[in-house]
């Protein structure tokens, strides 16, 4: 499974908490600016885009919202506000693509979203 970190903050430590999370099942993880990383979910070159920023919708997915539409895309957290556990689930099973978060919540969201998307493979394998 091919992951890309675009938005705007914290790439390093998104990229590193994938590859911590998703160990061998992450087969890439790469980190792009925030257009690179669209255009790749949208060319299919990957799998789930994420990102963070300030605000957790702006910088974070402004351009996956543009290149690969809202649809695909879902705020995870912003200033003040988390999506329960049960919410994230529900946007990751409804098939979205692009998640976005303050850097603040990495290590609340990226958890979730990563398990989520890990037992999906498992259930469809």
């Amino acid at each position: 499974m091919k992951f890309v970190v675009g938005g705007q903050i914290e790439k390093e430590a998104i990229a590193g908490e994938i590859r911590r999370l998703a160990g061998n099942k992450a087969t890439s993880v790469t980190i792009m600016n925030d257009i690179e990383a669209a255009m790749a979910i949208k060319n299919g070159e990957a799998d789930y885009y994420l990102g963070a920023c300030n605000t957790g919708g702006g910088g974070a997915l402004a351009m996956a919202i543009a290149l690969i539409g809202l649809d695909q895309c879902a705020t995870i957290g912003m200033p003040g506000k988390i999506l329960s556990n049960d919410e994230i689930i529900a946007h990751v099973k409804a098939g979205k693509k692009a998640f976005g978060f303050t850097g603040q919540d990495i290590d609340i969201v990226l958890p979730v979203i990563i398990n989520t998307i890990l037992s999906q493979t498992i259930i469809s394998r």
